[in-house]
């Protein structure tokens, strides 16, 4: 069984798909040890059947959108570990391929339960997968993802990024999401690394109010990709659910774009306790207002379970 081809950016004038949520959770719940700095990216080598289950976890909670492990996943930080550039490329390839068949066991066990529920044939959903561009932030592991403004110019950043670009549009994804981008100029360099990839892409900040983590209005971070055939989408993730609301809205209008939107459940990491603080505010509630300002691709991002993904899918399948 196989996942749809049909563009993910022709899919997209159809109406909203609903992306999955945080994969490190899903991990940990799995009962995975994540405090590695390679974070989820360990497990492309350690245990890829837990990354393959958490993506499952997705799709059966009704996710059309799968993000590989890639997040942390680079070159300069696997050879951290002795991992050589040849098994680092398959790696990142391995990440595309983990999404898929997840989603195609998900497709599976659909298929099985419309057999036994009406006795004949069901088609599956279509899902489809998004290959994670991280920051430069991420690879660092030191929390300078929610910065940005690291000292390395656009050609510097560009030249970062370019290789694993390469390593995992090979591996053909659906799209490639260059996501939680904290600052202007990083999102330059990464549009720059992907042209001629022949992946579309979507392009998503992480931000704090109606600015950059690093501080730049949204609607000139967002003009950045304005005139960029290849870019998909833009938007936010990896943000506090309320400042989501605006962004969209500043998204849609720069851009004139589908917009992709998954933010955080609402709770605060503390990185000095390494542990959550706060309550969550993610309410699947929101859809309607991310849908009707513009809104495309939309789901959560850290310490947004199945559960909740479930949740927003029925919003969204209902409206």
């Amino acid at each position: 069984m196989s996942v749809s081809r049909t563009p993910l950016a022709t899919a997209l004038e159809r109406g909203p798909l609903v992306l999955d949520g945080g994969l490190s959770n899903q991990l940990e719940a799995q009962g995975c040890d994540l405090s590695d700095e390679l974070w989820s990216a360990r497990l492309l080598a350690d245990d890829p059947e837990q990354i393959e289950a958490a993506h499952t976890a997705y799709a059966r909670a009704g996710a059309r959108v799968l993000i590989t492990s890639s997040y942390q996943a680079t070159y300069e930080g696997f050879a951290h570990r002795g991992v050589g550039h040849e098994e680092a490329t398959a790696l990142l390839r391995r990440s595309v391929e983990l999404a898929r068949s997840g989603a195609e066991r998900a497709a599976a066990e659909r298929a099985t339960a419309g057999d036994r529920a009406v006795g004949g044939d069901r088609a599956p959903e279509p899902v489809w997968v998004a290959a994670s561009v991280g920051p430069y932030g991420a690879m660092l592991a030191d929390g300078s993802e929610y910065r940005g403004r690291y000292g390395l110019s656009v050609a510097e950043l560009t030249r970062f990024h370019r290789p694993r670009i390469e390593a995992l549009a090979a591996a053909r994804p659906d799209a490639l999401a260059l996501e939680t981008v904290p600052d202007a100029d990083e999102a330059a360099a990464l549009l720059s690394a992907v042209e001629g990839c022949g992946v579309p892409v979507w392009l998503s900040y992480s931000i704090a109010g109606e600015t950059t983590r690093a501080g730049q209005p949204l609607r000139d971070a967002f003009a950045l990709a304005a005139g960029v055939d290849q870019v998909i989408a833009v938007g936010v993730n990896c943000c506090e659910p309320g400042d989501a609301d605006r962004a969209v809205e500043i998204a849609a209008d720069i851009t004139g774009k589908p917009v992709v939107v998954y933010p955080n459940s609402g709770e605060e990491w503390d990185a000095t306790a390494r542990s959550w603080r706060g309550r969550a505010t993610f309410d699947p509630g929101r859809v309607r207002a991310w849908r009707d300002a513009g809104a495309r691709l939309i789901g959560g991002c850290c310490r947004v379970g199945p559960e909740r993904i479930a949740e927003l899918a029925a919003v969204v399948r209902n409206h």
